[in-house]
């Protein structure tokens, strides 16, 4: 269930992206744990040399899949969060975008959500840190609805986010490329059934059947 962008003939990618690439599928398809450094460097055709000169130990690819995706996905979240549009117009393109780009990378989400708990305990403050940077500006998105009045007031925007946050996690182990629902679709869903929930008594949201 490898997921990543096909190289044309005769191209060679960087060998640290090679290296992800092989521990990402390695770990998804065996388990962090039973994936050795020794696999790893033979999948990408590289020396366990030239491994270490780019990282230190194999929690450090770990670190890296999901540092890499989380920082894909706040870049596209400070653009479209900073976007033109309503509130919930800029919601809802972010909570698709989140949900596109973690299919895209369903591999690394797999790989992180299974193996986090792994990481030595500085890199996993690292990556709580980075988390916690991301669902703020996701929170900060929601409180400018409820601020507009858009959005209804009395859920707090904290447990919105986390209540989001919580399906978003949870595709890997139910989604699949080759299933009866693509991405773009079923993220739609997602992002209707959160602006539901955002919804104030009585407003249908442009979108929505009763909006329509």
């Amino acid at each position: 269930m490898t997921q990543g962008t096909a190289e044309s003939p005769g191209e060679v990618r960087p060998l640290p992206e090679r290296l992800l690439a092989a521990a990402t599928r390695l770990f998804a398809e065996n388990g962090y744990e039973n994936t050795s450094v020794q696999e790893i460097v033979t999948a990408a055709g590289v020396t366990k040399g030239a491994m270490y000169h780019y990282f230190a130990a194999k929690d450090d690819l770990l670190y890296e899949i999901y540092h890499r995706l989380l920082a894909l996905q706040t870049e596209r979240l400070e653009h479209l969060a900073g976007g033109d549009g309503m509130p919930r117009e800029r919601l809802h393109a972010a909570v698709v975008d989140v949900i596109e780009t973690s299919c895209a990378h369903l591999d690394g989400l797999t790989v992180f959500f299974r193996s986090m708990h792994l990481l030595p305990e500085n890199k996993r403050r690292a990556v709580r840190a980075e988390r916690r940077r991301y669902h703020e500006r996701f929170r900060a998105l929601v409180e400018e609805g409820q601020r507009e009045g858009t959005f209804r007031t009395d859920v707090p925007a904290d447990l919105a986010v986390n209540f989001l946050f919580g399906a978003v996690h949870q595709i890997s182990t139910w989604w699949r490329p080759d299933g009866p629902m693509d991405a773009s679709e079923f993220g739609e869903y997602y992002v209707g059934l959160f602006l539901d929930g955002l919804r104030r008594t009585g407003e249908a949201f442009p979108g929505t059947p009763e909006g329509r």
